[in-house]
């Protein structure tokens, strides 16, 4: 448990008070591991919960640890102020930012939503868009081909574009989407309707872009099983990529290589949509320099993802306090943030039993799925991550990036990973996206609608899947929705 004080008193209070509703629950399960219906193991939490399926800690925690889950919990949905204020340790946004929280992308811990083409006052709310540029100096190019630098940010807009500000500095400009749509012909006389996105960055307030800037759509992903993801050892990783296609199957995984910032070297990457980050709190450090604008002990920049073209954003007041480690968010917070994202419980799958879902999940590995969304891992021992240690997850993820052709292609590389090459996302959970948010999508830019348009979506690599889904009589499609429904 983490013991540090922290002088957040009203933090400290809404943590308790979440702390008296929380439920007792037993890892009575426990022996139920091997069973699909529990993906996270004796982490899964037993009851489905609606709406709020992804809101609990893991199910096998200690009832001493669930405060420190708690105080997470209230951090990542605190809301940001702008500094100064009295509220020392809370101030610090931006000045440029996509979001005050971290809840306010991934909403009830779930998947977001596309930019809402018919209210572009909304904003890029729970997406974001990334940028970068070819090397353009030696240097770049050597920190590139080193592995230090994964991108080369725009120069004027930075790594991320940004669409909301503090009062006083000017956001980036606004994002607009629209689509273009055509349909796709099934066996059985069904036709789906597929949309894809064309995004424009809008009332660019710093001038124009990079004449090469590359740009990536990517939707917030679902937070539940991370730390289970993380617990997977790398040696298994690297046994599941074949990056050749020695064995001749079509399917040539293979590991994103990515700098890690606290180690200072390279590992394997395995979060977020490129498997562009090597570690949980690298990711959410990350995201709380480039999504929120705050400084954090890898990211130690008090402006965020400000340029030297953004002169009104670089001389902004920051929240960088010498009280608390001269940061914004500052290690204890990182620590509870870490915590609390890394024992999100993964909920016990639906109708684990039914008929028809079991025969989906026949359908799911004759017809390919299997070979990217590996079902299962057995994970070892580890007494630094106790909940997830020797647990038996499902995933159904490997983890690796695959080229999934020109349809899906971002044309933006990220580290080692190519502009037409993505990580397989993990399914647990994708049955319950629209129920937590009726407005959650698919895919890395929320083109699909519904799952089903998420898999027509397929290519490359998972081409011959995708057609033999094209080809199911209707009711074996019906079960092989049924099944990705369940879990």
């Amino acid at each position: 448990m983490i013991h540090r004080a922290i002088k957040v008193p009203a933090l400290v209070t809404t943590a308790f008070a979440g702390l008296m509703l929380a439920t007792s629950m037993t890892s009575t399960h426990a022996q139920e591991t091997a069973n699909p219906a529990f993906p996270g193991g004796a982490t899964t939490w037993l009851r489905p919960d609606g709406r709020n399926a992804f809101t609990h800690y893991s199910a096998n925690m200690t009832f001493e640890k669930r405060l420190d889950f708690k105080l997470g919990e209230a951090l990542f949905q605190r809301l940001w102020v702008t500094a100064p204020t009295r509220t020392k340790a809370a101030d610090g946004l931006g000045p440029l930012f996509n979001s005050r929280a971290c809840n306010g992308c991934h909403i009830r811990n779930g998947r977001g939503h596309p930019v809402d083409e018919n209210d572009e006052s909304a904003g890029a709310t729970s997406m974001l868009l990334r940028l970068s540029i070819p090397p353009q100096t030696a240097e770049q190019l050597r920190d590139h081909l080193d592995g230090k630098l994964a991108t080369i940010p725009d120069p004027v807009y930075g790594g991320q574009f940004q669409d909301f500000s503090v009062p006083g500095v000017e956001a980036e400009g606004r994002v607009k989407v629209s689509y273009s749509y055509f349909e796709v012909p099934l066996a059985g006389g069904e036709t789906v309707t597929l949309r894809k996105p064309s995004y424009e960055m809008t009332d660019l307030a710093y001038g124009p872009l990079h004449p090469d800037v590359m740009v990536s759509p990517r939707l917030a992903t679902p937070m539940i099983g991370l730390g289970l993801l993380e617990a997977i050892p790398d040696n298994v990783l690297l046994a599941a990529a074949d990056p050749q296609d020695a064995n001749d199957d079509g399917i040539s995984g293979r590991v994103n290589r990515v700098w890690d910032i606290a180690n200072d070297q390279m590992a394997i990457g395995r979060f977020g949509w490129k498997a562009g980050m090597p570690t949980l709190d690298q990711q959410n450090q990350n995201a709380f320099q480039f999504d929120i604008g705050l400084s954090t002990p890898l990211y130690p920049n008090g402006s965020g993802d400000c340029t030297e073209a953004q002169q009104s954003c670089l001389s902004a007041p920051d929240g960088n306090d010498p009280e608390f480690e001269n940061l914004e968010a500052h290690s204890l917070i990182t620590d509870l943030v870490l915590y609390y994202t890394r024992n999100i419980a993964p909920p016990v799958g639906t109708n684990a039993d039914d008929p028809d879902v079991l025969a989906g999940q026949k359908i799911f590995d004759q017809i390919g799925c299997a070979s990217c969304h590996t079902p299962r891992y057995d994970l070892p021992a580890r007494d630094d991550m106790i909940e997830q240690s020797g647990q038996v997850i499902w995933p159904y993820s490997d983890l690796l990036l695959h080229d999934m052709g020109d349809g899906l292609a971002d044309h933006r590389p990220e580290a080692q990973a190519s502009g037409t090459e993505w990580r397989t996302p993990p399914l647990w959970g994708i049955g319950r996206a629209q129920q937590i948010d009726p407005r959650a999508r698919f895919l890395h830019d929320g083109r699909a609608t519904t799952i089903l348009e998420a898999v027509l979506w397929h290519g490359g690599e998972a081409e011959q899947a995708r057609t033999k889904v094209t080809k199911l009589p209707p009711s074996a499609r019906s079960k092989l929705l049924a099944f990705l429904n369940s879990l």
